[in-house]
């Protein structure tokens, strides 16, 4: 298949001043959507009027309309963390409307073929194929809304996961790697509790304990206080 890396840049680092200013206009909303209260993040650029969606769940189309319409925004793209059924449902609402979907490779089977995912979901889910339009790659510096972001595979609740890091904002989009007390199951197909653990050891134990962790499920939390008292994480 040819490749959809199409959202590389380069960019460049900020000053003090310059990451001030990005701080006071950029804009995060949070919706826990259903059936199973999963996290969708839009992140506004208001001196930009651009938005960008992180994970697509139930309803996240209706929700992000209302957002966009209140921001006199744009939306970008939308941006996946892992493939799982709760945070794709609506990526084919996006895909009618021409906005481009991004995800992991190693996760673009989930999102074209949900149903396969019907034995660890829940009765009367209904699936919509999703079209992937880039590819994501771990180590890949891209801009997101004028936010410079690094994207970091971290394979274990799925083989194509993916979290979003934003150091100019102290932030971190961490799908279901790692949550406020806990970590992403690996009980499904696809999954590994070895592999979990070391994405958490490599990825988001370097990095600054004030860096806020916007996770797939639950509050934020940060990587000081996930590496303290997350019981998941005690003997890393």
């Amino acid at each position: 298949m040819e490749s959809k890396n199409s959202c590389q840049l380069e960019p460049r680092s900020l000053t003090f001043l310059e990451k001030a200013r990005m701080m006071s206009q950029i804009k995060i909303r949070i919706f826990e959507l259903p059936p199973i209260g999963t996290n969708a993040y839009l992140i506004i650029n208001e001196d930009l009027g651009k938005a960008a969606l992180f994970d697509s769940p139930f309803g996240a189309k209706v929700e992000v309309d209302k957002q966009l319409e209140r921001h006199d925004a744009e939306l970008d793209g939308v941006w996946l963390t892992h493939g799982h059924w709760d945070h794709i449902l609506d990526v084919h609402e996006f895909n009618k409307v021409g906005v481009p979907i991004f995800a992991h490779m190693e996760d673009e089977v989930l999102i074209k073929n949900p149903e396969l995912m019907a034995s660890f979901s829940i009765p009367g889910i209904e699936y919509h194929p999703g079209k992937v339009d880039g590819y994501l790659e771990d180590g890949q510096e891209i801009e997101i809304v004028g936010v410079k972001t690094r994207v970091v595979h971290t394979p274990g609740h799925s083989p194509g996961s993916i979290s979003f890091i934003m150091e100019d904002l102290n932030w971190v989009i961490s799908g279901d790697v790692i949550f406020a007390g806990s970590v992403g199951r690996t009980d499904f197909p696809g999954c590994s509790h070895e592999a979990l653990m070391e994405s958490i050891r490599k990825q988001f134990f370097p990095l600054d304990p004030q860096m806020i962790i916007y996770p797939g499920h639950g509050p934020k939390t940060t990587v000081g206080q996930e590496r303290s008292l997350n019981p998941f994480l005690s003997e890393m």
